[in-house]
């Protein structure tokens, strides 16, 4: 274990570490109440059928994430990639893109955490604070999210190693509760249950399909840590991709067993299909909450893993000079972006005093941030496949041009999905407003870092893509 010594990180992320940083980061609280929903729009095998196609779509995005990240193991990832494949100006819109996305899972989460103990303790909402969106604030809400955006800030703030520790103990929980669920689908389920298996024909496919893509948002945090991963970098792309297809098999199990235990109609209607679903299948209340707890495990390990991938993408832009150089600073002693994880601390702190409904207005306008990343990866992955076909890649990826323009075609379709006439657009305005807002924000850092810092940002990327040692004589406080 040592440290890398252009950036100071600490390589200790092993396998395991990496796989559950990856999981742990697409299993958020989404499968507890959506796959009711799910069910009565696609079937039981429409609804799987609709996941198990998401997930190809998703995995030609992974395949080139896979090749990138061992190519070019950097702290920031998608910064990176970009700036080797478009330059500082296509690697600031990727990487700021990407930072909407990240702070707006933190966020929500610091929200979904106080929502989720409802279903364990009603009623524990106590002190009416105010009204925003028309969610009323409670006191006691507030301080469910607050104490808990302490605890991960601080979990963060000393290190890799006991947040990777943390992953890991919740995504056993996780695996735990999915495993008694599906053996209760198996055993305890009843096949008569899942009629209808397909429901609205094609409309029904597609309106599960269109919500598939934004269930596997967190394998691209894996990049965002790669300085700190002390596996052979060929490992790296494999367990991306692997993360992805376990993903999809939990989320197709999950279906799967709600189907076989709840007939359609109570499915539809339960606020927790899948809670009720683990009642019916062990005959008690106490399986429904040993579930949500499996949901909460859920909510943290998303939450955590989008603290790792949300610092380490503003340490990557503040170190090259496209942010504040205070955010480019790692702690001498815990070797973390400090700077970075005390700023995305203080977003998730004041998170739950803004209510749900406006969190969730952020993390729908934090999507298109992530898929215009996701577009951006694979164009530069196709990119570099054209022009630097001799660049060492650790992971090749069979037929890559071809994969690169399916990513790329595939994640261009995604952004269209947000567009306004579609299913799931983006709210006018409060959404698009976000959007907007965080662009504009973006194009003023931007000017302020070529007016302040001129062609520094170049050279010190440049420096990082050649693995060359920083020798510029540039301050991190500069």
């Amino acid at each position: 274990m040592q440290a890398n010594q252009q950036g100071g990180f600490m390589r200790v992320l092993s396998r395991g570490d990496v796989l559950a940083l990856s999981f742990g980061a697409m299993i958020g609280w989404g499968w507890v109440v959506l796959t009711g929903s799910w069910i009565k729009e696609g079937g039981s095998l429409g609804a799987m059928l609709a996941f198990l196609i998401g997930s190809i779509m998703v995995i030609f995005v992974g395949l080139a994430y896979a090749e990138l990240t061992p190519a070019m193991p950097k702290c920031g990832g998608e910064h990176v990639f970009s700036y080797r494949a478009m330059g500082v100006t296509g690697s600031f819109i990727c990487t700021w893109a990407i930072i909407l996305g990240y702070v707006s899972v933190v966020a929500f989460e610091a929200v979904a955490l106080p929502t989720v103990l409802e279903y364990l303790f009603p009623n524990y909402k106590q002190g009416y604070l105010w009204t925003v969106a028309g969610w009323d604030v409670y006191a006691t809400w507030v301080a469910v999210g607050v104490i808990g955006s302490v605890i991960l800030t601080v979990i963060n703030y000393l290190g890799i190693r006991p947040a990777a520790f943390l992953q890991n103990i919740l995504t056993v929980m996780i695996g735990i509760v999915g495993l008694m669920l599906l053996g209760g689908g198996l055993f305890s389920g009843d096949t008569a249950n899942m009629q209808p298996f397909f429901s609205n024909g094609l409309k029904g496919l597609f309106a599960v399909l269109i919500m598939t893509p934004f269930m596997f948002v967190g394998f691209d945090v894996i990049p965002q840590a790669a300085e700190e991963i002390k596996i052979p970098f060929k490992t790296i792309g494999k367990i991306l991709i692997f993360s992805v297809f376990l993903a999809a098999f939990w989320y197709m199990m999950v279906i799967f067993a709600v189907s076989r235990a709840l007939p359609l109609e109570q499915a539809a209607s339960s606020k927790l299909p899948t809670a009720d679903a683990m009642a019916a299948l062990f005959g008690g209340s106490w399986a429904a909450k040993l579930l949500i707890l499996g949901g909460i495990a859920g909510i943290l390990t998303s939450w955590n893993s989008f603290y790792i991938g949300a610092s380490r993408a503003i340490y990557a832009m503040a170190h090259a000079r496209m942010l504040p150089g205070f955010l480019g600073v790692l702690h001498p002693k815990y070797k973390t972006p400090s700077n970075a994880i005390l700023l995305i601390g203080l977003f998730s702190v004041m998170a739950p005093l803004f209510g749900r409904k406006m969190l969730v207005w952020l993390v729908d306008a934090g999507s298109l941030g992530i898929v215009i990343a996701w577009s951006m990866v694979s164009l530069s992955f196709l990119i570099l496949r054209y022009r630097e076909p001799e660049m060492k890649r650790p992971f090749v990826v069979p037929n890559g041009k071809l994969v690169g323009y399916l990513a790329t075609v595939l994640s261009i379709g995604m952004i269209l999905l947000y567009m306004p006439g579609t299913p799931s657009a983006l709210v006018w305005p409060y959404e698009w407003l976000i959007f907007l807002g965080w662009s504009l924000l973006g194009i003023v850092f931007y000017i302020w870092a070529r007016i302040s810092y001129g062609n520094v940002a170049d050279e010190i990327m440049r420096q990082v893509v050649l693995r060359e040692e920083r020798e510029d004589g540039i301050s991190q406080s500069a």
